[in-house]
């Protein structure tokens, strides 16, 4: 797809997908998109309907746009409202099989207005830009991410692990063993490759770390891999949560973030004479986002029950640092080593979870990689220890009322997203802050625990 236009109909491509879904008997395909609550939201077609959907779109209201996580409605200048309508072009290179949901596929969507023109509002579009943006740069960026949750046995909507065998213990895939290879299973017939699965460290909790992809496929694989992760804990009965916590003072899930780059076709985060072998453009771009990190928390941690889980020492990334190998800093340095190639060296995101829309984060870390490329501010020196220990450690925002003001403050991010996306964005943060105002943490969690 050209950058701001809809899909020119590829009738080889379409064939080819057509005798794909017809051989796994697919009845079904759920056009799926995220939101500004960080919401999948979905238009499903028959099977039948592709050719006709490719070609013209499907309907769906802009409304969305100002959709709370709990689906009441906020507005802005340019969202809230019934009027208007928008088509959802599915993406044909992001078609996939939805494994324990037999007969269903899968597939990410560009939103357009009326007149075929794209939407401001639409997150897919806006890293589309950042990665155009790039492109012109000669920077080419991959990216990857590890996705924890936490299965619950309970039928009431209360959490109750479905295993509580030790932190990162062998106990925990005895007990869930079959849950645990069907997973890999379904996640495989998917398509998606799988680095590591492993338990992690609060009860119930897992995590699986998918490989770096181009950034769209990454975001597309890693809504495909989380609707393959709750469909198939809801085979085994098991409810599965992202929320950014599942109880009150436990562990947290992370959403975190790996991205390794290129410029020129020399990679920035290895090779070089900086420490951890950066090169001056990673530098820079380390440098970059950590100077945002506070306002960019609002995009990553968007949620009220984020700052539940940014709690120092457990390993969320709670102080406004980079460290190599330090997975206390917010921002880890994956460096060069002999295991790992100047090319693979990356840098990793901790600080933000699942409650985000995960193209928006990809589009502000790239935003943020765009603006470093003119310099950055100077890269203060790593931390090698627990920043909690240390006592001029700067943590970072501590409520989402307070990474929402930091938000406001970056330009070059609020002029990259447009008006149009920033606002309506900031809306929602503004109104779930409101809905939330004077409740407490044990509130708080109940009512996000199963909608992330």
């Amino acid at each position: 797809m050209t950058e701001g236009q809809p899909p020119l109909l590829d009738e080889g491509k379409l064939h080819a997908a057509e005798a794909r879904l017809h051989k796994h008997e697919i009845d079904a395909i759920a056009l799926t998109y995220v939101d500004n609550a960080g919401i999948a939201r979905v238009k499903a077609i028959p099977v039948e309907g592709l050719d006709s959907a490719l070609r013209t779109g499907v309907g769906m209201s802009p409304v969305f746009d100002a959709f709370l996580f709990n689906d009441e409605i906020t507005q802005s200048r340019f969202s809230g409202g019934p009027m208007g309508d928008l088509r959802l072009f599915l993406d044909l290179d992001s078609l996939a099989l939805i494994p324990p949901m037999p007969g269903w596929a899968f597939g990410a969507v560009d939103r357009f207005d009326q007149l075929l023109e794209p939407h401001p509002n639409c997150s897919r579009g806006f890293l589309r830009r950042q990665l155009a943006r790039l492109g012109e740069q000669d920077v080419t960026v991959k990216m990857g991410f590890e996705i924890e949750w936490a299965i619950s046995k309970a039928t009431d909507g209360s959490f109750v692990p479905a295993t509580d065998g030790s932190a990162y213990g062998l106990t925990r895939i005895v007990d869930v063993a079959d849950y645990s290879r069907t997973l890999l299973v379904n996640l495989r017939s998917a398509g998606l490759l799988v680095e590591q699965f492993h338990p992690e460290y609060a009860p119930g909790q897992f995590e699986v770390s998918l490989p770096a992809l181009a950034p769209l496929a990454a975001v597309d694989r890693l809504l495909l891999a989380k609707t393959i992760i709750r469909a198939t804990g809801r085979a085994f009965g098991f409810s599965t949560s992202f929320a950014p916590v599942a109880e009150v003072n436990g562990v947290g899930n992370g959403g975190h973030v790996h991205m390794s780059a290129t410029k020129d076709n020399l990679p920035i985060f290895g090779g070089g004479d900086g420490p951890g072998g950066l090169t001056k453009t990673g530098a820079a771009a380390i440098a970059t986002l950590l100077d945002w990190l506070p306002g960019l928390l609002a995009i990553g941690a968007p949620s009220p029950a984020s700052y539940l889980r940014l709690v120092p020492s457990h390993w969320a990334g709670a102080f406004q640092c980079w460290g190599i190998e330090n997975r206390e800093a917010a921002l880890r340095l994956v460096a060069e080593s002999k295991l790992v190639s100047a090319h693979n060296a990356n840098l990793e995101i901790k600080c933000f979870d699942q409650s985000a829309n995960p193209y928006l984060v990809a589009g502000a870390l790239l935003a943020g990689l765009y603006t470093s490329l003119d310099g950055g501010p100077p890269l203060p020196d790593p931390v090698a220890s627990d920043p909690a220990g240390i006592a001029d450690a700067v943590r970072l925002p501590q409520s989402l009322d307070e990474s929402v003001a930091k938000l406001w403050t970056l330009a070059p991010l609020l002029d990259a997203m447009g008006p149009e996306l920033a606002e309506a964005f900031i809306a929602v943060r503004k109104a779930e802050l409101a809905h939330f105002a004077s409740t407490s943490p044990e509130q708080i969690v109940a009512e996000t625990r199963w909608v992330y």
